[in-house]
Parts: structure tokens; C-alpha cells; sequence
């Protein structure tokens, strides 16, 4: 692969003005589109030396034909035309964001002549004002439920309301007591729209003074001996002291804000955002963003906060965010244009505040961890994963027992590998397997010897298909009842590894894949099928091809691959630090008078093995139980080694 991009514009072409860029491919659609306050200093970055790039990054600039940017006045017109642009054209490689329709929300639709309380997920009903997002539904109509009770507003739809109001007979709604229109003909519509300003007051700031004026009217009827009317004001207080109760008081009873809480890895985020009026939470959304770049958190922070608000809906005056965009003050004019009113975008750093950030970061992980797991889980996802593998990789069949394969090394010391194994697109950890490597000229010569070791224990005579193809260590009975009838009598043990795979996966390109290919053939095994996954650009490679197989960025079988060689890696690493604790406790053990007991303590002060060795002897005095001589003598001893 050439190290330069055939379409990298000449040096002086990109101005440094403010702007908007596009990446597209040979068929000229959008594949990316970013902003910058100097497109030249930001397009650069794209066209560094490939080898440079994060895998992702260096596979959107390789996949792409050209690239476009338009300049704008400032930085304001650059955060609204991006937004424009990626609405318009959904480029691939920008986040994407998986459910954003799935939470409804409550609706009072102050456009209408006597406006209406409603459950909706429509977030263009004109002129109407939104409160929410809810989790669920139930929790909208029970919240509606409670509120209409203390403000009675309508409830019944459009047509019932016109035909209402034409024959002068209440809607069914208003004659069980479920709408408080003036379709019910016990208000007017003047009096009607006092109640919905009343309800909006309420639900916008969670007004208390509602609380205090229907404590004072029942105390006055009261006192009057109005019992009737005392006891419609003491329903409507019970019914709004039930709503502030579900809605916990968090933050100043003035406060109004929206909280970012996110979670995320190199291919995932998820985003919880708590939506906080008159300082109690009012509604909580969560939202799962696929990561098609390697972005920075406060890039992610900055397209999160263009898609919760691009629409102009609810802002409030505050937003609570883990880390500032780098164009935080673009964003502030961004949203004021957009409210009308100042907008003010700060982190979360302390006291309430910062608890409630905690909060929403910890229910942004789990809903990170209920992802993966979700779709690890799903068998329905799991055989598309496996039936796309082996329509991609040309297998027979379905690849039910893959085995991963991973090498990992110190600068070519203490060289390990590990091999992790699924059946049926799950791990099955009680048969993961860890290799050491004493001497070894490479990682393709590693993957050689581990691979060799491995299929070892396969009888090519019996195909890879059978049970009995593993080579089985045999326990011969001696007992003289054994012998009775001059027959040996053989128990097996259980087998090392349960069946052959129809797959083996390497972690690495070309060269890896072509190592293990050698394995197989000299081992007899070619009827296994073989594939390696590069990180570099996610590519699968196969034995004996020139070019690698490129599986869509979505693609279930993808997922099940980069879960196998993530899972190999993690193994890799996880036996490669036991050992290397081992061996320096091995060492530590030589120098006399260290016991066990003082080599944790240790470990435990410095932290690690590396920041132990370069210690001066001085420093490892300070350890406590570690005297003078003792310190020369252990850093004599790590010195020497």
C-alpha cells in the first residue's frame, strides 16, 4: 500500500480558514464529514504517513477517492453546516447511533385552541412543548395520570374534542373524569389555557409555589367549613407532592440542566442523559453510538451534543458534560441561537454535581456492558455471524469450534501465546490453553511452533470431523482381574481438547496466516480451515490470497472475529504478567534475608517490576522493614541480572 493518498490536495491548496470537509468515494458518496477552525492544520492529520494513523482512520482515508471542504464565516456556520451535512448525507464512518427513536415523550400541544397532554415519540408536532425522554411508556401515562389530577387539562383526541364541542355533549374522556378540556363543559377555554400554563409551569421548573398556594386554599376552605372544596385541594396536593416524590431533588430547586454521562471502548459508546428541571430529574435517556474513527472523548462529547439538540428541542441553560469540547464556546453560541437564551456547557466537577455525573457514568457502563452482552447473547445474531464467516472465508460449513491464536513478547523476550476457543459464536474458557515459548526467531516462527504443538494432539487419519481424531492419553488398569482373561483392561482419560476446529483464527496479516498455513500442511491438516485478522485495518486475510477479504464495518461475522482476537489478546497478556511477577519473585527470593512477606511489600510500594529495578538503594530503604543493607544488597542484586 502506498504511503501517500493519490488524492492528497498540493501543499498551499487548503486554506486556513474556518470550514467544513468530506471525504467521498470513487462513486462520490460521503463517507465523513468533520469540521475545523483550520481546515489545513486539521486535513493534514488525515494525510500523515499511513503507518501513523489509528486503523480506523487510515481505513476511511484508504477507502476514500477525494476529498471536498467548503469554507465558512466563522466557527458557528461550520458546527451548523456539519450538523446539516450529516443528517443529509448519514456518512458511514461519522458515529452512529443506534436507538434514537426508542423513548417517548410527553407532549402538551400549546398550538392547538384548548392544547392536549399526550404520549408521543414525534418530535415535530408544531408548537408544542416536550418534556421527557421517559424510559418507558408506562411512566409517561402514570405521570400524566397523577398530574391531571391537580391540573385538569384535556386528554381526549382531536376528534372527539371537535365533535364535543359541535353537539355540546361532553367528550367520554371529561364524562369519567379522565379530561378537564373545555370538551368536558365544565371550563372554558379561557380558563382551560390558565390550567395548561399552570401544568407547563409545573412540569418545566417543578414550581413548589403550587404546592404552597393549594396548602393555603385548603386551609382557607377548611376554615370556612367548605369541606368539599377542602378536599379537592387536598387531591390536587396529594397528586402533585406524588410527582415531586417519583422525581428526586439532586440539584438546586432552580436549576435546569441536561447531564452526559458516557462509557465507551474503541468501537462502542453509550450515553446517558439526565434531563433535570427545576433541579429534579425528569426524564433519563440512554443511547448506544457505533464508533466508525478513533475519536477523542471531547470529539465524541461534541457530536453528542450536536444530535441531543440539533433539532432546537428543550435546551436548557446548563449542560453537564465529563470533558469540554475543544470548540466549546462555538457550541455555547450554537445552542444560544438555538434557545434564544445563553446556554452554558461545564464539567462536572464537584458536589452534587459531580456525584450525579458518577451516577450517569456508572448507568452509562452498564449499559455498555448490556450491549455486548445483548448482542453476544443473541442466537439469532450468532448464527448470521456464522453463516456470514463462512460464506466470506469459502468454508464448507459453519464454523462451530473456532480456535483464536495470539502471540505476545517483551521486545522479543518472554515470548507466550495463548489460544482461546468458541463453539457455536461462545467462549469456552474451561478449554483456553496458554503456550511458552523458549527460543524463537520471530512471531511467524511462534506462530509456527504453537500451531505444530497444537495440532500434534489430531490424528489426520481419522479426519478432523471425528471424536476420535484427538489424541487421547490411555490409563492402564494392572489390577489382577484386569489380567483374568489375558485382556488388558484401558480407561480413558478425559480428552485434552474435545474436538478439532473447522476454524483457526491468527491474530496478525499476511505473514502470520502463511505461518499457520505451514503448519497445517506439515502436520497433515488441511482440511481445517484457516484465517487471520489484522487490526491494522480490521482486514481478513486468507492463505494464499494477495488481497485481504473486507467484511462490512457492521457485520455480525466481523464483531465474532475482533471478539475472538480480543479475547486471545487479553489471554496472551493476562499469562504473560503471571510470569513475569513469577520471575521477579524467583528473583527476589535469591537475595538473602527477603522473604515472601517483604517481596509483596515491595511490589506493593512501587508499583511495579520495571519502577522496582530502577530504584536507587536509597529509595528502596524507604520501604518499610527494608533496612540499609538490605536495600544495597537487593539493588546489587536487580542490577546484576
Amino acid at each position: 500500500m502506498a504511503d501517500v493518498l493519490p488524492y492528497k490536495p498540493k501543499q498551499g491548496e487548503i486554506p486556513t480558514a474556518p470550514g467544513v470537509y468530506r471525504f467521498l468515494d470513487a462513486q462520490g458518496r460521503v463517507l465523513y464529514v468533520g469540521k475545523a477552525k483550520n481546515l489545513r492544520q486539521r486535513l493534514s492529520n488525515y494525510f500523515a504517513p499511513l503507518r501513523t494513523l489509528h486503523e480506523r482512520t487510515r481505513r476511511m482515508v484508504t477507502t476514500a477517492a477525494s476529498v471536498e471542504w467548503t469554507v465558512v464565516p466563522t466557527d458557528v456556520d461550520s458546527l451548523q453546516l456539519e450538523y446539516m451535512w450529516i443528517k443529509e448525507f448519514d456518512p458511514p464512518f461519522n458515529v452512529r447511533y443506534k436507538d434514537d427513536k426508542s423513548y417517548p415523550f410527553m407532549a402538551v400541544t400549546l398550538g392547538d385552541e384548548a392544547p392536549r397532554v399526550l404520549v408521543t415519540r414525534n418530535r415535530k408536532i408544531p408548537r408544542a412543548r416536550y418534556f421527557g425522554p421517559y424510559p418507558k411508556v408506562w411512566a409517561v401515562h402514570e405521570t400524566i395520570d397523577l398530574m391531571i389530577k391537580a391540573f385538569p387539562i384535556r386528554t381526549c383526541s382531536d376528534a372527539s374534542y371537535k365533535r364535543a364541542m359541535a353537539t355540546g355533549r361532553p367528550c367520554f374522556p371529561g364524562q369519567i373524569g379522565k379530561c378537564g378540556g373545555p370538551c368536558s363543559m365544565k371550563v372554558t377555554i379561557e380558563e382551560h389555557r390558565a390550567i395548561v400554563d399552570d401544568f407547563v409551569a409545573f412540569m418545566a421548573g417543578g414550581d413548589e409555589r403550587f404546592t404552597k398556594e393549594l396548602t393555603r386554599r385548603m386551609q382557607s376552605a377548611s376554615a370556612a367549613m367548605d369541606y368539599e372544596a377542602a378536599a379537592k385541594y387536598r387531591d390536587q396536593l396529594a397528586s402533585i407532592e406524588a410527582v415531586l416524590g417519583k422525581s428526586a431533588l439532586v440539584l438546586p430547586s432552580d436549576e435546569d440542566a441536561d447531564l452526559f454521562g458516557i462509557a465507551e471502548d474503541e468501537l462502542a459508546a453509550t450515553v446517558q442523559q439526565f434531563s433535570i428541571r427545576g433541579g429534579r430529574v425528569r426524564g433519563v435517556r440512554a443511547t448506544t453510538i457505533e464508533k466508525e474513527l478513533d475519536i477523542s472523548g471531547s470529539d465524541l462529547v461534541d457530536q453528542v451534543l450536536q444530535r441531543a439538540y440539533g433539532e432546537g428541542i428543550d435546551i436548557p441553560r446548563r449542560v453537564l458534560v465529563p470533558s469540554l469540547p475543544d470548540d466549546v464556546a462555538e457550541l455555547e453560541e450554537w445552542l444560544r441561537e438555538r434557545r434564544g437564551r445563553r446556554v452554558e456547557i461545564a464539567v462536572a466537577q464537584r458536589g452534587q454535581r459531580a456525584e450525579l455525573m458518577r451516577n450517569a457514568t456508572l448507568n452509562a457502563q452498564q449499559a455498555l456492558i448490556r450491549h455486548k452482552t445483548r448482542r453476544t447473547g443473541d442466537y439469532v445474531a450468532r448464527t448470521q455471524a456464522l453463516t456470514d464467516l463462512q460464506e466470506a472465508i469459502d468454508l464448507e460449513s459453519a464454523p462451530l469450534r473456532i480456535e483464536c491464536f495470539d502471540i505476545s513478547h517483551l521486545g522479543g523476550t518472554n515470548v507466550v501465546a495463548s489460544m482461546v476457543v468458541f463453539e457455536d459464536g461462545l467462549p469456552r474458557k474451561d478449554q483456553y490453553r496458554s503456550f511458552n515459548i523458549a527460543e524463537t526467531t520471530d512471531d511467524t516462527d511462534s506462530m509456527y511452533q504453537v500451531l505444530m504443538r497444537r495440532l500434534a494432539y489430531l490424528d489426520p487419519s481419522t479426519g478432523s470431523g471425528a471424536e476420535l481424531s484427538i489424541a487421547e492419553p490411555v490409563e492402564v488398569s494392572t489390577t489382577d482381574d484386569a489380567f483374568a482373561d489375558g485382556e488388558v483392561v484401558t480407561t480413558r482419560k478425559k480428552p485434552r481438547f474435545a474436538y478439532p476446529p473447522q476454524l483457526l483464527l491468527v491474530d496478525g496479516g499476511k505473514p502470520q496466516v502463511e505461518a499457520a498455513a505451514r503448519a497445517l500442511r506439515d502436520s497433515g491438516h488441511t482440511e481445517i480451515g484457516l484465517c487471520g485478522i489484522a487490526k491494522r485495518l480490521e482486514e481478513v486475510w486468507l492463505p494464499g490470497e494477495d488481497f485481504p477479504v473486507i467484511l462490512p464495518r457492521t457485520s455480525e461475522a466481523l464483531y465474532l472475529l475482533q471478539r475472538l482476537r480480543d479475547e486471545a489478546h487479553r489471554f496472551a497478556i493476562t499469562h504473560q504478567r503471571k510470569r513475569r511477577r513469577r520471575d521477579i519473585g524467583t528473583v527476589l527470593e535469591e537475595v538473602p534475608g527477603l522473604g515472601a512477606s517483604r517481596i509483596k511489600t515491595l511490589l506493593r510500594h512501587f508499583g511495579s517490576v520495571s519502577a522496582l529495578k530502577g530504584a536507587s538503594s536509597e529509595q528502596i530503604q524507604e520501604v518499610p522493614g527494608i533496612g540499609p543493607a538490605l536495600a544495597l544488597s537487593i539493588h546489587s542484586h536487580l542490577a546484576s541480572r
